[in-house]
């Protein structure tokens, strides 16, 4: 036993049953892990008393642990906070990684004889001023700061006015005031009492207390009336009108719900997205969402638990409640939680959930940008998950048969390179071997005279086939490539035309893939464009052939002529109606009386 495991197995013969955070050292000294646990003893063991055959990751991190140190605290909640705080601190290798080190933007209400309200990034605690935030997006808190503005004449100006510096006019009145965008603070021509009662609504709204702020200014607007103050009173009606307007934006559920934290929970394969709002009186007054980059196995409800600790914290909230859509790893003191099913409050974790689902996306569609084969790779994983293949289908290629009534019977084959069209190897074929609409036949042999060819010059062969078609033209392709040798060296589907189920070899039931699937999707480009090119060509076929019968087949009207013929009329349609006298400008009256006469026995 070497002398590391024999010192890990020391520490945990000693470690308590009691709540705690421990910390994993690798042989450098650095903190590569640091996790929290209800019981250390039992969370620490199960590291190392475990082979984790399922969770590739957890294992390295156990093989580069040489050392462990653990810390014991009062409650699992404790826990949390202070492995929360670890994390940020020492931002450990193998953690989940919080990818938000952005400086959000607060509303600073200032400690002054005349208050001062402005947007910072910068909190100074000791000042005594109120912060209101973090806003998650900077346009949103200038929305609110406009607001406060167009409401209230409040100062902009950086002076220190004291009681002293008003009374002795030691500063002169601004534009501001001049515009009626503020009292005159500076000369004290506005009371403390009086700037007093705007700091309070400005709070008010700030706290998302839109509500009583409007009730007040309707009482105010009628009480001026009454004493028929009607100039006054319009002024407080059109301040009235603004916080109704911003009302009507914010407002998404019953005013009934106040003071509560909504938490929803987004991911893919990498990354975490979960969403906090904050609501007051129905209105939501904060909105974040944050980032966890995946490390090890973490489950949801941990990084669920990690993120309300988190947000919290950050926005030093003090609800009794949170709404969440599943019960986190950690149980909260004095927290009720709730996870609703039906209701104003359900309806409130639908709006969260959409957030975190649209950040997600975005931050997808953003990577995708600066790297588009990442697209790619993500829709040919997933199609490779759905379809259960080997290999992913970097190479695909698509089979349509095209006739109408039995005539001109023709195909197609249309290849997709990294889930995008590749148009200078599609290919057309005319069906040679096969009389009559038959549609089984018709894929045996494009399938065979395709990769029969293929592997006779060493052409790279596809990772997957999609056929158009049921279980009938299924089972025709996989025959044919039975023949060939290639049965298991590619893979192939069939995609049937009425559900759009995919049909596999061997099995007669269906695979139905989610509507919104990009998997689908992918399919669906694929048997369109194969439809596509082979009706075009069938088109131009059928053309070709409508042009011979109807001029080749006349007595003395050779190439030369019906080229003439075409170029001038453009059409058969155009030559039919053309007089003789027409046609005869182009080849010569007699000839013209030929076709004429010629045409109009065909008709």
């Amino acid at each position: 036993m070497s002398a590391t495991s024999q010192h890990i197995k020391d520490i945990l013969a000693l470690l308590p049953d009691s709540p705690g955070v421990y910390q994993y050292f690798d042989k450098e000294g650095t903190i590569i892990y640091v996790g929290k646990a209800k019981n250390l003893k039992r969370r620490v063991s199960s590291y190392f008393n475990k082979q984790h055959d399922d969770a590739p990751k957890t294992r390295v991190l156990v093989r580069n642990i040489v050392d462990i140190k653990y810390i014991v605290v009062g409650s699992e909640e404790d826990a949390l906070h202070l492995e929360n705080s670890l994390i940020k601190k020492h931002r450990p290798r193998y953690n989940v990684l919080l990818k938000d080190d952005k400086t959000y933007p607060w509303i600073c209400v200032t400690k002054e004889s005349f208050p001062r309200v402005f947007l910072t990034r910068r909190v100074e605690r000791g000042s005594g001023a109120r912060y209101y935030g973090p806003y998650a997006h900077i346009h949103i808190a200038r929305t609110v700061l406009e607001l406060i503005h167009d409401l209230f004449p409040l100062r902009t100006c950086r002076y220190a006015l004291t009681p002293e510096a008003v009374a002795n006019k030691r500063y002169r009145l601004c534009l501001q005031y001049h515009i009626k965008r503020c009292k005159g603070c500076c000369e004290g021509l506005v009371s403390t009492d009086e700037y007093a009662r705007y700091i309070d609504s400005v709070k008010q709204i700030l706290n998302g207390n839109t509500g009583q702020l409007s009730d007040m200014l309707m009482s105010e607007m009628q009480n001026l009336a009454s004493q028929m103050r009607y100039e006054e009173a319009q002024a407080v009606k059109e301040r009235y009108d603004l916080v109704e307007r911003y009302r009507a934006k914010s407002v998404v559920v019953s005013s009934t719900i106040n003071n509560i934290d909504v938490f929803s929970y987004d991911e893919d394969d990498n990354a975490a997205f979960v969403n906090y709002m904050h609501v007051k009186s129905g209105s939501i007054v904060q909105s974040i969402t944050l980032e966890y980059k995946k490390k090890l196995d973490e489950t949801a409800s941990e990084i669920l638990a990690l993120a309300i600790a988190e947000l919290r914290e950050r926005f030093a909230s003090e609800s009794r409640e949170i709404v969440v859509p599943f019960m986190p790893e950690v149980t909260f003191e004095q927290l009720h939680i709730t996870i609703p099913e039906r209701g104003d409050k359900r309806k409130l974790l639908e709006i969260s959930q959409q957030n975190a689902r649209q950040y997600k996306i975005d931050r997808l569609k953003q990577a995708e940008k600066l790297n588009p084969e990442q697209r790619a790779t993500r829709i040919l994983t997933r199609l490779q998950k759905d379809f259960r293949l080997r290999e992913l289908p970097i190479h695909i290629e698509c089979f349509d048969n095209s006739n109408i009534q039995g005539t001109n019977p023709v195909a197609s084959c249309v290849v997709f390179k990294m889930a995008k069209p590749s148009k200078k190897d599609y290919r057309h074929f005319d069906i040679k071997t096969v009389v009559g609409p038959d549609d089984f036949a018709s894929m045996r042999e494009i399938i065979y005279r395709r990769y029969h060819r293929l592997v006779e010059e060493q052409q790279p062969l596809p990772q997957l086939i999609v056929v158009d078609g049921g279980k009938g033209q299924l089972s025709s392709a996989v025959e044919t490539l039975e023949e060939l040798g290639l049965r298991g060296k590619i893979a192939i589907v069939g995609i049937a035309k009425r559900l759009e189920e995919i049909y596999f070899p061997g099995d007669t039931t269906p695979l139905y893939i989610d509507k919104n699937s990009e998997s689908l999707r992918l399919i669906q480009h694929l048997r369109d464009e194969a439809h596509r090119f082979g009706i075009t060509h069938h088109r131009n076929k059928r053309s070709k052939g409508q042009v011979v019968s109807a001029l080749d087949a006349i007595k003395g009207v050779g190439p030369q002529t019906r080229d003439a013929l075409l170029r001038h009329f453009k059409s058969i349609k155009r030559i039919r109606e053309a007089s003789i006298e027409e046609l005869a400008s182009v080849v010569g009256a007699a000839k013209a009386r030929v076709i004429s006469e010629a045409l109009l026995k065909s008709e």
